[in-house]
């Protein structure tokens, strides 16, 4: 049986279905297992790796407590992993912003470290970042397969065209992940 790990650019999805959904669904009845299962087909998953940062507590408690809620449902899958990064506080102008840092390149060196280790066959990347284009060029150098699963607002052309396969995440699809 093929083996397949999973990398979720967390912040990436989030985005994702908040433009397809624009406050019509509730993105917390999103059923992380079942879409899991979706991607793995007749696989066997060895791992998942979730990644993307706590909010800040003080801005906004109530939706904080609801992200740690959400990052624990995630951890009861098999497999699933829930790598927090950080997110820091920026001023520009007169405005702060938060910026999520060490998401993207905590993917990457796990993929590469999980293909050198020889832990899957097939990797599910689950963005639509530019920037994973080098990490999946090594990837494949290693003879495995890359799976692309993307968003069409945030996705690259140039990283559909260098995986094996993309899949994309549209409302058809998306429905069937949602509990009522």
């Amino acid at each position: 049986m093929k083996r397949v790990s999973i990398f979720i650019d967390g912040n990436n999805f989030y985005y994702g279905l908040k433009k397809i959904y624009i406050d019509s669904k509730d993105l917390s009845k999103f059923n992380f297992e079942k879409f899991i299962n979706y991607l793995k087909k007749e696989r066997e998953i060895v791992s998942i790796y979730y990644y993307n940062a706590p909010l800040d507590r003080t801005k906004n408690l109530k939706k904080y407590q609801n992200q740690q809620r959400f990052f624990e449902i995630l951890k009861k899958i098999p497999k699933f992993n829930v790598i927090l990064c950080k997110l820091l506080k920026r001023k520009i102008k007169d405005q702060y912003i938060y910026v999520l840092k060490g998401d993207d390149i905590h993917l990457a060196v796990d993929m590469i470290k999980e293909a050198y280790k020889n832990r899957f066959d097939t990797a599910i990347l689950i963005s639509g970042d530019g920037d994973f284009f080098p990490v999946v060029n090594a990837v494949k150098d290693i003879n495995k397969e890359v799976e692309n699963v993307y968003f069409k607002p945030s996705s690259s052309s140039h990283l559909k065209r260098i995986c094996n396969t993309s899949i994309r995440l549209k409302k058809e699809i998306l429905n069937q992940f949602f509990e009522e």
